[in-house]
């Protein structure tokens, strides 16, 4: 990842900041040259074939050169940008030698040590690595002061007269009072997600502690200001991904070089189609009563703070059903001819993004309780929407759930995610004329459609599958009786 020249530069190479990928492109620079670094300090966001990363350089300096300009891409291995690691800095070593960086101990900042020590992250240099995964360490590496060259004694005072103005700084910071703002790892995590920083977030908890409903309040501007034309805005960044084209003479046609995201999911649907026997079953259902049941669940001290929509009694009734019918939850190995069963389900939610369709899943969601699952989709949607989906979050899916509804289609025949076995699409719920008990009445109704592949499902299984998903949501109370 890190290399190193007999003038003293630091060269970074793209990393695989996936799984066995083999390439990524540069969206963004963060940096020029001239510009100091720090160690963990993001430089750079860059778009694989899964999501888009930011990634952090390991080491201190200053940057000499940026080998790729935005928008190229770059394989995996190549020196994407050169940092001149002389004059004092950190060594240049990477993360296997953390204690190897002397500087941070000459900034006087150990006054909060204690309390970061604790929790091992943004205030202790030594507690950096640059291992990529996701989007990078935490945006607090980037607000550390640029580094002092400590040789002689008389630029010590220095560093003291140049803490005097940061120390306003932090102070300003929601009332955090200069220290690490207080949050529990899980709070962390989905700061970390949805691109927030805690040090910008006033807290409502306890003893100054920063609650989910914190994070979700810092961070719902952006997702709520995507309906509105100005504030589509926010995903340019990523707009080099997908907009740009070569426009033809008589401007009738454009072409858009296909990578990325959009390359990935070309690939993959390709394969699934090509590859897994499709075959795709319908039923069209009452679920009144599941709309009903929403609606209550809104009003109960269960759900506060969180997202409750049908897609969450959706997503409950196919794990009901999947425990019913086990063997749906299978993948189909060519290469050994094996059926491998899944005894977890980590389950797929589709999503429509700025880069194109991401499928993110719920980490062993058929142990989650309903609180539980509603508190995983609502992150999972709002780091979709943000952009901030890891790679590792898009891994390891069994069975996915598409919502076609949320564009008013009433049903699809969806192409199954590789590697699993069933995918069920869920369409418009509309006002509509049932007959409900012996009466023609308007009832709230929808349209499932679940493709499975033939290979491992038969079509007894599919259907016993997709006709436990319909029972539960025309009868919800099944959600008790089943599970």
């Amino acid at each position: 990842m890190t290399t190193m020249t007999d003038t003293a530069l630091a060269e970074f190479k793209m990393p695989d900041v996936g799984e066995g990928l083999t390439e990524a492109e540069i969206l963004k620079w963060y940096v020029q040259p001239g510009d100091t670094v720090t160690d963990g300090q993001v430089v750079c966001e860059v778009e694989t074939a899964k999501a888009a990363v930011e990634l952090p350089i390991p080491f201190n300096g200053v940057v000499r050169e940026l080998r790729f300009p935005e928008g190229t891409t770059v394989d995996v291995g190549q020196v994407i940008i050169a940092v001149d690691v002389s004059g004092g800095a950190s060594a240049g070593a990477p993360a296997p030698t953390p204690e190897a960086a002397p500087e941070p101990v000459a900034v006087p900042e150990p006054a909060t040590a204690p309390e970061a020590a604790a929790e091992a992250e943004p205030a202790a240099p030594e507690g950096r690595k640059p291992v990529l995964v996701g989007y990078g360490v935490a945006e607090s590496s980037t607000k550390r002061r640029a580094r002092k060259a400590p040789p002689t004694e008389a630029p010590a005072a220095e560093p003291v007269a140049q803490q005097a103005p940061v120390a306003p700084q932090s102070q300003s910071l929601n009332g955090h009072n200069g220290a690490r703002p207080l949050a529990k790892p899980p709070v962390r995590k989905l700061a970390k997600d949805l691109g927030v920083d805690l040090a910008t977030v006033t807290p409502s908890g306890p003893d100054g502690i920063i609650t989910r409903e914190d994070v979700h309040a810092a961070a719902a501007p952006a997702p709520a200001a995507a309906p509105v034309p100005q504030a589509t805005r926010a995903p340019d960044p990523a707009a080099p991904a997908v907009t740009p084209g070569t426009v033809s003479t008589d401007a009738r046609e454009t072409r858009i070089p296909v990578k990325g995201v959009r390359k990935a999911t070309a690939q993959a649907m390709v394969g699934s189609a090509f590859t897994a026997p499709h075959v795709t079953e319908f039923v069209t259902i009452d679920v009144t009563r599941t709309m009903k049941l929403v609606e209550e669940l809104k009003q109960d001290k269960a759900f506060d703070g969180l997202r409750v929509n049908p897609l969450l009694l959706i997503s409950k009734a196919l794990l009901v059903a999947i425990k019913r019918n086990p063997d749906v939850n299978a993948a189909w190995d060519d290469a050994n001819q094996e059926i491998v069963q899944k005894h977890y389900v980590n389950l797929g939610i589709a999503a429509a993004t700025p880069r194109g369709l991401i499928v993110p899943n719920i980490k062993d969601a058929h142990a989650k309780t309903l609180p539980e699952l509603a508190e995983s989709l609502g992150e999972l949607v709002s780091t979709a929407r943000a952009g901030k989906t890891s790679p590792g979050a898009m891994q390891g899916g069994t069975v996915t759930i598409t919502n076609v509804g949320v564009f008013g289609v009433d049903t699809g025949t969806p192409i199954l995610n590789p590697g699993e076995s069933a995918i069920l699409a869920v369409g418009a719920i509309k006002l509509q004329p049932w007959v409900h008990k012996g009466k023609v009445k308007p009832r709230q109704v929808t349209t499932l459609a679940l493709s499975f592949d033939h290979r491992l499902v038969d079509g007894e299984l599919g259907s016993k599958v997709l006709a436990d998903v319909a029972a539960v949501l025309e009868q919800p109370k099944r959600l008790m009786t089943w599970a």
